[in-house]
């Protein structure tokens, strides 16, 4: 067997599925299933049962998923080691990062980064916070950027960057300026969905102030920020959405930004790791870099 046929196991292993594993590495389902088959052929024993769509793994599968996560790390850990001895840092970093940071963020970052190692690629991975974490905890990524703390021992978190939330609105709406938080709320408002971290800091400020969600008047809920500006420049409503978001369109004039009169409203993004993983010197080197970026962008 050969570390690819283990990585093309594993995967699987991990998303029950060979469409699912088909994705995260970029192979034909085919080229997958030829992997497992001859996988199992060389073990000579069964590593999943097909059942329909739905794939088992066996007992056989369980043993060798604890070991090949072990074989695939230090096949991993031996190639940094070999690429300690080269001056130039090649190969593959994978982030996985919130809506925020993973599209406003990260891609100027790693641009920069990019410059002075042409030889390194990326790849964000979008998701929500708890997403993130558990896929660190899994050992399916070793970097994240989340704005939420999920509460783990296993999971290191280091303060990234501050962000301010603001409220927008249409131009055409004719609100501007300062507004009391009392008025504002009875305008109509646009969300992200439930789950989103900018909900859930948009609901923690409106609790403050004694405010439910259940008492706003709620034009249109969101699946994108995006989709939310598009919302807000249509005239639907209002919408409380991160300043890095919005920051060309302010520019641009096509949002404008109304301020609640005494408050202020931020959160931090958090750059998450697990405790016993070392992380390789292309990823420390882009940490190193990203953090001393973040405080220019702060």
């Amino acid at each position: 067997m050969d570390i690819h046929q283990l990585k093309v196991f594993a995967s699987v292993f991990r998303h029950r599925s060979f469409s699912k594993a088909s994705e995260e590495l970029y192979l034909t389902q085919p080229t997958i299933s030829n992997h497992v088959k001859s996988l199992e052929e060389e073990l000579e024993c069964k590593l999943f049962d097909r059942l329909g769509r739905t794939i088992i793994p066996t007992k056989e599968a369980d043993v060798l998923y604890t070991y090949s996560k072990e074989i695939i790390e230090k096949a991993e850990d031996l190639k940094e080691l070999i690429s300690r001895f080269q001056k130039e840092l090649k190969g593959r970093i994978i982030i996985g990062a919130s809506t925020i940071p993973g599209t406003y963020l990260l891609p100027k970052l790693m641009t920069d980064f990019h410059k002075q190692f042409p030889s390194l690629s990326f790849q964000i991975n979008i998701a929500d916070s708890r997403s993130i974490v558990q896929s660190i905890l899994n050992h399916e990524i070793l970097l994240g950027i989340v704005g939420v703390k999920i509460e783990d021992n296993n999971i290191t978190y280091v303060p990234f960057i501050d962000d301010e939330l603001i409220v927008i609105a249409s131009p055409d709406l004719g609100e501007t300026g300062e507004m009391q938080i009392n008025d504002l709320v009875k305008l109509p408002f646009i969300m992200r969905e439930e789950g989103s971290g900018t909900r859930k800091v948009t609901e923690q400020i409106f609790k403050s102030k004694g405010i439910t969600f259940s008492t706003l008047n709620v034009a249109g809920i969101f699946g994108s920020t995006d989709a939310v500006k598009q919302a807000v420049k249509a005239g639907l409503g209002i919408a409380i959405l991160s300043r890095f978001a919005v920051v060309d369109e302010l520019h641009q004039k096509s949002l404008v930004e109304i301020r609640p009169v005494g408050e202020e409203m931020k959160r931090t993004f958090f750059i998450a790791s697990h405790k016993k993983r070392t992380l390789p010197r292309a990823y420390e080197t882009f940490l190193d870099h990203i953090q001393a970026a973040s405080k220019l962008l702060s």
